[in-house]
């Protein structure tokens, strides 16, 4: 396969599966942890207006979401990706810090998490799954 052509294919996957992957511990994290009670999540406007309820242990598992979805996006886009590995890993690492960013800006969130979920699950994520995969 033509080596472009593969790694936007790389980058797409990556972006596909992690995303996936984000959904899918959301999805779960209310059987994990049970949102605060009278919380309506939902909506979206219901997540807003019950953001006040959640405690510390609430964030727990949307910061898993946003780590983990990054680290397997980014791992899979080196693991597929035929050149420029540790470029594609930030492709997709960037793609879901903005997506990240545009997240707060849509839901209020404590300062504490921004900053948490900011510096730590996006970056430090792809450049863990490029770690993981690629040599040298």
């Amino acid at each position: 396969m033509n080596p472009i052509l593969r790694n936007i294919l790389a980058c797409l996957v990556g972006i596909t599966i992690g995303s996936l992957v984000n959904m899918g511990i959301i999805q779960i994290s209310g059987s994990i942890i049970p949102p605060p009670n009278g919380a309506d999540l939902t909506t979206i406007e219901g997540l807003k207006s019950s953001m006040n309820l959640f405690e510390p242990k609430h964030f727990l598992m949307p910061f898993l979401a946003h780590a983990l979805g990054t680290l397997v996006g980014a791992a899979l886009a080196a693991l597929i990706g035929a050149t420029h590995k540790k470029k594609l890993v930030l492709g997709v690492g960037v793609y879901f810090l903005l997506g990240g960013t545009a997240a707060i800006f849509m839901l209020p969130s404590p300062i504490w998490f921004t900053v948490v979920d900011l510096i730590f699950a996006y970056i430090p994520m792809a450049y863990l799954g490029s770690k993981m995969v690629v040599r040298g």
